[in-house]
């Protein structure tokens, strides 16, 4: 074969391998291109995505010294197990104390309710009085006409008629002051005993709250109290963590945001287990603004430099309670966030407010009958 003939074939197969390299990109743009309408356009698709969870912070309702510390961080403890321990001794005397005021109290005001019935008392003697000086005036009077007795007798009898009659009005206003501390509710509902009766029960409360209960089943995280540490109420003294009730916070770019609706099924891989497990989960809502406008120092972008950032907004995710358990995460871990955005018919936001509590916790509950009936005893044996 000749030169000439070589040169020419050249050109042939190049324009032939040529044309087949553009079929084949053309074809992998057009499958890439199906798949994207058919698959990925389904999709919304994050890895900025983290774990999030309560942090339930563990605090002291009464003033005291730490005496025992039960749990340390990393531990698992149960709802109502007795976490922190205060010093009882300054809270049971404050309770015997409560306890001395509210039994003074009752027999005061005992002392108060047999005074009405002394004014009541005093009232008729000065009315007696009032009676035997009208008489002694009375008597008088006929002999005075006669000079048997002196006009100064007479004076002396009308003057006493007038000191009975404004020693019964004193009498009489002494009693209505009496009547009104005492008149219209037995002695146990008096006011004063009341009062006396509700420092009691706190008394009773805050010797009980000594002892610092979990409210939560969870894991200890960042404690910070020591034994001997002087608390008081609202001081921090470390955190719960309960991994049965963690969520995803997935931060969609706010371009991303147009399809993605309450309720559509998600899909999360955990970098902690990979590929290997799959989380499922529901989009349960989003964030009423970015991230940027709830930040400690939000961006202020009136200012002359000036430049456009993309925001994110946080996207909450419902996870399959079953699927934790079985495959336990922790707080701030990183995901990839996998949202089906085929269903577009529930709504953007979050769903109104339930009517039932969305968490609770009956251990801080206090059996009041008991501090009740504790100052039901006191009261009743002050009575008599």
């Amino acid at each position: 074969m000749s030169e000439n003939t070589t040169n020419q074939a050249n050109p042939a197969k190049r324009k032939k391998v040529l044309a087949g390299i553009t079929a084949s990109f053309i074809a992998i743009g057009a499958a890439y291109a199906a798949y994207y309408a058919l698959v990925l356009s389904k999709y919304q698709e994050t890895d900025n995505a983290y774990v999030g969870g309560n942090l339930v912070t563990l605090s002291s309702q009464v003033t005291g010294n730490v005496e025992a510390i039960r749990a340390d961080e990393t531990q698992l403890v149960q709802a109502g197990a007795e976490i922190v321990k205060l010093d009882p001794a300054d809270a049971e005397v404050a309770l015997r104390q409560a306890e001395a005021k509210l039994g003074a109290t009752v027999r005061q005001e005992r002392q108060r309710y047999s005074d009405v019935g002394q004014y009541d008392a005093l009232v008729a003697q000065r009315r007696l009085a009032l009676k035997n000086a009208e008489e002694d005036l009375a008597r008088r009077k006929p002999l005075a006409a006669d000079h048997t007795v002196s006009g100064e007798d007479v004076e002396h009898a009308r003057q006493a008629v007038a000191n009975a009659k404004a020693a019964i009005a004193v009498a009489e206003k002494q009693a209505e002051a009496a009547r009104a501390g005492v008149s219209g509710v037995p002695l146990a509902d008096h006011p004063a005993v009341q009062a006396a009766r509700a420092d009691y029960i706190a008394a009773w409360l805050a010797a009980r709250r000594n002892a610092i209960l979990a409210p939560v089943s969870g894991y200890v995280a960042k404690r910070s109290v020591q034994v001997g540490a002087h608390v008081t109420p609202g001081t921090a003294l470390l955190s719960i963590v309960p991994l049965d009730q963690l969520w995803v916070d997935a931060n969609f770019k706010e371009s991303e945001l147009r399809d993605i609706r309450v309720g559509q099924p998600v899909e999360i891989e955990a970098d902690l287990y990979g590929s290997k497990v799959a989380y499922h989960g529901k989009v349960a809502g989003m964030s009423a603004g970015t991230g940027s406008a709830f930040s400690l120092l939000p961006a202020q972008n009136a200012s002359g430099n000036w430049i456009k950032v993309v925001q994110r907004v946080p996207v909450r995710i419902a996870l399959d309670p079953k699927e934790l358990a079985e495959h336990p995460l922790r707080v701030g871990l990183s995901t990839t966030v996998k949202v089906d955005i085929s269903k577009t018919g529930g709504a953007m936001l979050g769903a109104p407010m339930p009517q039932a509590p969305v968490y609770a916790t009956r251990v801080l509950n206090q059996p009041l009958a008991q501090a009740n009936s504790a100052a039901e005893g006191i009261v009743s044996r002050n009575l008599h």
